[in-house]
């Protein structure tokens, strides 16, 4: 297994450790997922998700380059701000999701872990006139919660003013921080890339604040699915458009039909007219009746046992003291407001449609 600069920290600080997209990474601390999911609603959480990839984009025409790859405004994004993308087939499904930032004349981009070699290969094969530098050298540190912004300024001077989506580079102590205003718990904080050889020392400075806290990837997959926020391989794949995956806001009105610059990119032709003509299936949040967690992978089913969808993500949601799922199910289904049900082990457990994310979201927008 790979390992990150900050392994050796982890496993001095009592995390469990496992394998993840090809990492060995810490699913908990002694706090528990529990506790560590509670911690991060309540004060800030740190999280190392140095396993992410991590490459810059840079060329005279890396943005048009860019934008004829995703289905998403990267022409009109304003520099020093960041945006949500994906990558997509001629079919119309999703081959990754990332954020990308616009830094002047570079374009700085995260991708998930489980993805990024393709991912690189397909920067490098898609963008021929311009240079996709892999940054390998680097750590990618998330703190996050209502104390994050606090914590995080005291520190990192300057980064209290920043809001939802910015991305800016800092100053600590001679070290060049990259810095965006995001995360993927529903909180506010911010998501750091630090070089390799100072992100111990990085990731102890704020652990030495009493309001932060170690946070292992069980929490954050629990955190993630209160913020109705998707993982890769689970809730989306090349199986799922993004109009099916209710990710309709990431496709900006200029990249629709009758947009300025409508279309233009890979699967267009799919995904586009989905807006106006619903697709057979849709992501959707419930709540679960009862304590039983409800899994990925059961079956959705209507009062006759017919089966109207899927599971994707589910577990308990520790914020709401209740389990949650996401799923994809029938439009028709949906628009009947008939009653559904999950499938577990043959017993019908009622499910109540809720809107995501599940727990109102507090990101920072100034």
């Amino acid at each position: 297994m790979k390992r990150t600069a900050l392994c050796d920290l982890h496993i001095a600080s009592g995390a469990r450790m496992v394998e993840f997209a090809g990492y060995e990474m810490p699913v908990q601390y002694p706090l528990g997922v529990m506790k560590e999911h509670l911690w991060t609603r309540e004060n800030a959480g740190l999280f190392d998700v140095s396993h992410m990839g991590q490459v810059m984009l840079r060329g005279n025409n890396v943005k048009a380059a860019l934008e004829a790859i995703l289905p998403v405004d990267v022409l009109g994004l304003a520099e020093g701000t960041q945006r949500y993308g994906m990558f997509t087939t001629e079919k119309g499904g999703i081959t990754d999701d990332l954020m990308f930032a616009n830094w002047g004349d570079e374009i700085f981009m995260v991708v998930n872990a489980g993805c990024k070699e393709q991912d690189f290969a397909y920067l490098k094969a898609s963008l021929v006139d311009c240079e996709v530098d892999i940054i390998d050298d680097r750590s990618l540190l998330a703190i996050q919660g209502p104390k994050a912004r606090e914590v995080f300024a005291r520190m990192v001077p300057g980064a209290e003013a920043m809001t939802f989506m910015q991305s800016l580079k800092f100053d600590w102590q001679g070290v060049e921080l990259w810095v965006s205003c995001s995360g993927y718990t529903g909180e506010d904080g911010y998501e750091v890339s630090v070089p390799n050889d100072q992100a111990e020392v990085f990731a102890n400075a704020l652990l030495a604040y009493d309001e932060v806290e170690w946070i292992g990837l069980g929490a954050r997959d629990s955190l993630r699915l209160e913020a109705g926020l998707c993982l890769y391989g689970h809730d989306i794949d090349t199986t799922t458009t993004p109009i099916e995956a209710s990710l309709n806001w990431a496709i900006q009105k200029v990249r629709r039909l009758e947009g300025e610059r409508a279309g233009g990119f890979i699967g267009a032709d799919i995904i586009l007219p989905q807006f106006t003509n619903k697709p057979t299936r849709k992501r959707v949040g419930f709540l679960v009746d009862g304590r039983a967690p409800v899994r990925e992978g059961v079956e959705i089913v209507d009062a006759s046992g017919v089966v109207k969808g899927t599971v994707t993500s589910g577990g308990f949601s520790p914020s709401l003291a209740q389990p949650i799922v996401m799923a994809y199910v029938s439009t028709q289904a949906l628009d009947s407001n008939e009653p559904l049900f999950a499938n577990v082990r043959g017993k019908s457990i009622p499910l109540n449609q809720a809107a995501m994310p599940f727990v109102p979201s507090r990101y920072f927008r100034g």
